[in-house]
């Protein structure tokens, strides 16, 4: 099984960098984990968000954040709209549910109908 990541929205901001201090380059990036195996993907219910300066070309962590920007952080949280959490089933699960169904009607044929 394979966890993947989504980005499901990013925003450039203009606050202070806590990190250098410089007014323009942080951008929060909002992503969404994806499980995907060979028969199936299902995306997971959280968002994850990080903030990247690129003045400093740092991660800035939440426990160096203002809170100016963990206000801009939780407007834009609700900006991020999740991909839909159901499973996506792939083609060889079609192919394993076909035949599956293929055995049961011929079992049912040939030993209850006969």
């Amino acid at each position: 099984m394979e966890a993947t990541s989504k980005v499901v929205h990013t925003a450039t901001i203009s606050n202070n960098c806590p990190i250098c201090y410089a007014n323009d380059g942080l951008e929060f990036t909002f992503t969404q984990q994806i499980k995907d195996t060979p028969l199936y993907s299902k995306s997971e219910k959280n968002v994850n968000g990080s903030l990247y300066c690129h003045n400093c070309n740092s991660a800035v962590y939440p426990v160096n954040w203002t809170e100016d920007i963990e206000r801009v952080n939780d407007y834009h949280k609700k900006l991020a709209v999740p991909e839909h959490q159901g499973i996506k089933l792939k083609p060889l699960a079609y192919v394993i549910i076909v035949a599956d169904l293929l055995v049961l009607i011929a079992i049912v044929y040939f030993v209850i109908l006969r």
